[in-house]
């Protein structure tokens, strides 16, 4: 039997439960692979300023640094939004991202077809995109100095190193490798000096990997190509604020954002979580979407443990549940033949493995 110490963060309103449901489901894929997982749990965002006043405790850092992989649901909420900038969820999560050097951030927007009709767009421009946004994620305009404001003007700097531009690319040349070798590098270069740079990095990079097709795109123009014509793009390679806008835009395609997990990936650690926020809204209710949370940990077992047949087992566990028709609330208008809750997910999916 192999061991994995897994560091669990499960944060703030939905993210506790989604993240149960998760580990329920890693028990059962471990229980057929043979695969011990060790959990243990930090805080973060919202909980850990109640408990300690911090919004990042460095225990959480030393932990999850320690373990193989994190696994971390969401933070966040109306209750901390009135404290200073520094001391809220959000700049615990800036924090956190910096300290494990999660430079990558891997965004999958996979539309099933069982779903296609969850979108907003026509099901014949939908129907089968699977597109991976590579999104840097500790650089660019969001911790460029100088930065700050003062009473009559706000200023940030966007700056990116070609160390840092020729490692996330290395990571979007190496994932097209494993899927239709096509990288569309989306940037501003007709304005932004930073963005040339970017691209003249990104051209030195993919002469490296031969077999994978390298295109370019002005960032306005792909966020209109995304809605236009999404299957034409394979891996999406981009900057911070532009991978944040961009991921955004198409996990949209899928109909709903309670479906697509993340990762976000370094030299040091990994750390695996939804896409969405921290739904105060319907938090404690058990109601939320864990699908995204569990193929989280998917992405976990494939990316940072190498366990690719069980990655498998859970993708199809996923799919066989939304084939034969089982659906939480946000989807239950579409070919829903049983409505369940979050916790009935969970061991839906965990009985298909």
């Amino acid at each position: 039997m192999v061991n994995y110490n897994i560091s669990l963060i499960k944060g703030d309103g939905i993210g506790v439960e989604i993240v149960d449901e998760a580990v329920k489901v890693l028990d059962a894929v471990g229980k057929k692979f043979d695969i011990q997982f060790n959990y243990k749990e930090y805080l973060m965002g919202g909980a850990a300023i109640d408990a300690t006043g911090d919004p990042l405790p460095q225990e959480t850092v030393d932990g999850v640094l320690a373990s193989d992989a994190c696994l971390f649901g969401a933070i966040g909420g109306p209750k901390w939004d009135n404290l200073p900038r520094e001391k809220r969820p959000e700049s615990g999560l800036l924090k956190f991202r910096k300290s494990m050097g999660v430079f990558a951030n891997l965004r999958p927007a996979v539309v099933y077809d069982e779903l296609v009709d969850a979108s907003s767009l026509k099901p014949e421009v939908i129907r089968g995109v699977d597109i991976m946004v590579v999104r840097e994620l500790i650089g660019g305009i969001y911790f460029g100095e100088p930065k700050g404001k003062d009473e009559t003007k706000g200023w940030n700097t966007m700056v990116y190193t070609v160390p840092e531009i020729e490692r996330i690319a290395h990571v979007a040349f190496k994932l097209a490798m494993k899927r239709d070798k096509r990288v569309c590098s989306v940037d501003k270069a007709n304005v932004l000096d930073v963005s040339q740079l970017w691209r003249d990095t990104v051209i030195k990079i993919s002469s490296q990997y031969p077999e994978v097709e390298l295109s370019h795109m002005y960032v306005d123009n792909c966020a209109m190509q995304l809605i236009a014509n999404p299957r034409q793009f394979d891996v999406i390679l981009t900057g911070n604020i532009f991978g944040d806008i961009l991921s955004d835009e198409a996990s949209m395609l899928s109909g709903s954002i309670g479906l697509l997990p993340s990762a976000s990936t370094g030299e040091k650690t990994a750390v695996y979580e939804p896409i969405h926020g921290s739904a105060p809204d319907i938090a404690g209710q058990g109601i939320a979407n864990p699908i995204a949370t569990i193929s989280s940990a998917s992405m976990m077992l494939r990316y940072s443990l190498d366990e690719e047949k069980a990655a498998d087992a859970i993708d199809a566990a996923i799919k066989k549940a939304m084939s034969e028709g089982y659906r939480t609330g946000d989807l239950s208008a579409y070919d829903c033949k049983q409505k369940v809750n979050c916790s009935q997910m969970g061991d839906i999916i965990a009985s298909f493995i």
